[in-house]
């Protein structure tokens, strides 16, 4: 009997020891395949799709994406013209007391996400600021790619003139149906808040700092570049985040995952407008 009680107390102990170690590794082993991690919550839509599906409280579930409407196309384009056109004047007149690029506006998405309770916290709700743009359609981001890789030595400022081509031909470059962006500080030894609850639970809103002001209800795709099992799409939209993310900040020594926000509900979120002021305008309401 004593010999028992040991035993059974050997087990205990080894059972909590298990359990307060995946606690202290975020309890996300099962995210992780050696050194990069697979998202199974989340089908990336093909080509002909409208939908996404995507695995929500243990049940999977088919969502419609939907287009930005023209005053959100209007004002993203037009803020992000606005801003490396300052860039383009700060370089003009180094040195001078200029005007410095809003940190509000379109580039600047503030994120929030829930689902998991990571080891340094009692909450599962998030909020992060991320940099994000658009992502060129399909049959597009090929031409881009190429365009991007051959002028990456380029001077800033003939690649700044690239950039505001983009937008000059946003409607026709680019989808509308979703937004792009990097997960810059994940790694195996330390994921971000962010990272988990997206990867527990797909989902996440979107609000832009600005008047006028949107925000963006989301299924989340996150693609990590060392995934074996990625499409040649997939690949292909890791490639060009990073790209377009290091064409103007610089090269980096690493390929970030990437993290693509498909759009199902569209709020204006401005203050002041009867219209607005949190109402859902995409899809309209029947």
């Amino acid at each position: 009997m004593k010999n028992y009680t040991i035993r059974l107390f050997i087990i205990i102990i080894i059972i909590f020891a298990v359990g307060c170690s995946k606690e202290m590794n975020n309890n996300s082993e099962e995210f992780w395949q050696n050194d990069y991690f697979r998202q199974t919550s989340v089908i990336t839509p093909a080509a002909s799709d409208s939908t996404i599906k995507a695995k929500i409280d243990g049940s999977w579930k088919s969502f419609t994406l939907h287009e930005f409407p023209e005053k959100f196309m209007e004002w993203n384009v037009e803020e992000r013209t606005k801003t490396i056109q300052t860039i383009e004047k700060m370089f003009e007149n180094p040195g001078k007391d200029m005007q410095q690029p809003r940190l509000a506006g379109p580039h600047n998405g503030i994120v929030a996400s829930y689902g998991f309770k990571r080891f340094d916290s009692d909450f599962k709700l998030n909020n992060a600021v991320k940099g994000m743009g658009f992502l060129p359609k399909r049959n597009k981001i090929d031409s881009v790619l190429n365009l991007l890789e051959t002028t990456n030595d380029d001077p800033i400022m003939e690649k700044l003139i690239i950039l505001k081509s983009f937008y000059k031909n946003a409607d026709k470059l680019f989808d509308k149906d979703r937004q792009v962006s990097l997960e810059l500080y994940t790694t195996p030894k330390w994921e971000t808040q962010s990272f988990l609850n997206q990867m527990s639970h797909p989902v996440s809103t979107i609000v832009y700092l600005d008047i006028p002001s949107y925000k963006l209800k989301t299924i989340v795709r996150l693609l990590d570049p060392n995934d074996p099992e990625l499409t040649e799409y997939e690949k292909k939209v890791v490639d060009y985040t990073n790209l377009v993310h290091s064409y103007f900040h610089g090269k980096f020594s690493k390929i970030f995952p990437t993290v693509i926000y498909y759009v199902v509900e569209i709020y204006d979120n401005s203050p002041g407008d009867a219209d607005a002021i949190g109402h859902r305008i995409v899809p309209p309401l029947p």
